[in-house]
């Protein structure tokens, strides 16, 4: 305790503030004993007029020998005051400590939230970069995993953009850097010396650099990178404390990093796999048109259980071989299935002039495999002969084709048969039919006759719909057919639930056939 008078002069000071403040001796000047921060307190205390309490509420507060001391006035009788000076360091150095573990909390959070939310490699760096100058240093960089002897890095400044480069360095010349790629523990900041920093570590525009840290970006099962600290030679070295929570921050950079590869890794995958499955785009082929459409049962979906080829014929003159099938189910594990009925099938080209065999091995090979589902199939021969196309269609449990011919009349052809993976053993018959010019066939699955819709929501768009429909497209060629089906079951079904929708036609086109040169070569077509 120290009491002044009204004049500001010390009139006692008790023992325990003597270690405080030693020359606060009575009869000595406040201003000579006591910081300025307690002789201002002391001088608006005792000046004239009315006397409140701080704005803050708070007690007058200052340092003394490097302690934090509060001082609380009590004013005697005789106008002097009493100031109880409490030593609040311990409490502040609490509260400080408690304010930078929340706030490192709240950037650890967010940088989980930013990083953890997009799975895009490069914006994942970019934002580790980013955030790491902003928060932890005057610069950094990451570095994605090597690739030989070029490192990919994302280099940031505070207050700026991340820029992206390729450097072609040698990771283990930097000390700590190759070990942080591969994985292993961080070494102390106080082991690298910055002086020894390569050129393409450090921005030209940072200046000196007196303090590095660099420390692993851990993955899943591999290491995600490398981060990289820098700070300025004016700029207080990074402390023990600082490189803990730097690996912190790290750890949620790596872990979305990481899952941003992995993305990246598995929608490649994806892609390909989706490429593989999905529907061939057909064209015309050795004087035949052949169109398709298919339309998966979900419109976040690609592929499905509805599938059509059409393999061309490996000899002029010989038939090119259609398929149009149905499996049972829709989505991604109905069209693993499709994938391997397409791949079979493929196989079994060389007896494509025989429809029933290559059904009746397909049947055995789906009943031999895992899968429970079976399909429904329709296959067709179609080769261009003088100004017609001659057709061979059978049916494998699937809906019959349907021939429009040049008057809008539509036939459906008299095909007929088992489901194919269903039963030990599948029969079915073959029929044969011509395609004058700008005559079509028509092959669709049940998801189009199925549809429900309509004005009543509820009902089937059925196959006479669809026959009237194609009565109307004599003389089409075969992409406007496909077309105007779907535009029709489309509209009907008006954003309702649908199953899987494909449909092929082959046409015989209205063309000339122009005669080989000199005899030699092969014909062609032509409009």
């Amino acid at each position: 305790m120290l009491i002044a008078d009204a004049r500001g002069l010390v009139v006692r000071c008790n023992d325990a503030a003597v270690p405080v403040l030693p020359a606060a001796a009575p009869g000595a000047p406040l201003a000579d004993v006591a910081p300025d921060w307690l002789r201002d307190a002391h001088a608006g205390l005792c000046s004239p007029g009315p006397h409140t309490a701080p704005e803050s509420g708070r007690a007058p507060a200052g340092e003394i020998d490097g302690r934090f001391y509060e001082a609380h006035p009590t004013v005697r009788d005789d106008g002097s005051v009493a100031w109880w000076l409490v030593d609040d360091t311990d409490h502040r150095l609490v509260r400080e400590a408690l304010r930078m573990e929340q706030e490192r909390g709240a950037f650890l959070a967010k940088a989980s939230n930013v990083l953890l939310s997009s799975l895009n490699l490069a914006r994942c760096m970019d934002a580790t970069a980013q955030m790491a100058a902003e928060s932890l240093a005057d610069a950094a960089l990451v570095i994605a995993p090597v690739r030989g002897q070029r490192l990919p890095v994302v280099t940031c400044l505070r207050g700026g953009e991340p820029e992206t480069s390729t450097v072609t360095a040698d990771p283990d010349a930097v000390p700590g850097l190759g070990e942080a790629l591969r994985g292993f523990p961080p070494v102390p900041s106080r082991w690298i010396d910055p002086s020894a920093a390569p050129a393409w570590m450090v921005p030209e525009s940072i200046g000196p650099v007196g303090s590095i840290v660099i420390t692993p970006l851990p993955g899943h099962g591999v290491p995600a990178g490398a981060l990289i600290l820098l700070r300025k030679a004016e700029a207080a070295a990074f402390s023990e404390e600082e490189e803990v929570f730097a690996r912190l921050f790290a750890a949620r950079a790596g872990a979305g990093m990481s899952a941003a590869r992995l993305y990246a890794e598995q929608s490649s995958i994806s892609d390909l796999l989706m490429r593989e499955l999905l529907p061939p785009a057909l064209h015309q082929i050795s004087g035949v048109d052949f169109a398709g459409g298919y339309r998966p049962s979900a419109d976040h979906e690609r592929i499905g259980g509805d599938f059509y080829d059409v393999h061309p014929a490996t000899v002029e003159g010989e038939p090119s071989l259609v398929l149009l099938g149905d499996v049972c189910g829709k989505g991604l594990e109905a069209a693993v299935l499709t994938g391997r009925i397409r791949n079979t099938l493929h196989a079994l080209l060389p007896l494509a002039d025989d429809h029933q065999r290559m059904l009746s091995l397909l049947n055995t090979s789906m009943l031999s495999s895992h899968h429970t589902r079976f399909a429904t199939m329709v296959l067709a021969s179609a080769v261009r002969r003088g100004n017609t196309v001659d057709l061979k269609l059978t049916s494998g449990g699937h809906p019959s084709p349907l021939i429009v011919r040049a008057d809008g009349t539509v036939e459906e052809a008299e095909t007929h048969g088992t489901l194919i993976g269903a039963i030990p053993t599948v029969t079915a018959t073959t029929v044969s039919t011509s395609l004058a010019p700008g005559e079509s066939c028509v092959l669709y699955t049940d998801g189009i006759t199925e549809a429900k819709g309509g004005p009543m929501g509820d009902d089937l768009f059925g196959e006479e719909r669809l026959k009237r429909a194609l009565s109307g497209c004599a003389g089409m060629p075969a992409e406007g057919i496909v077309e105007h089906v779907q535009m029709l079951a489309g509209q009907w079904l008006n954003e309702r639930p649908h199953d899987d929708m494909a449909v092929v036609v082959i046409s015989a086109p209205r063309t000339h056939h122009l005669s080989a040169v000199n005899g030699h070569t092969r014909g062609r077509y032509t409009a």
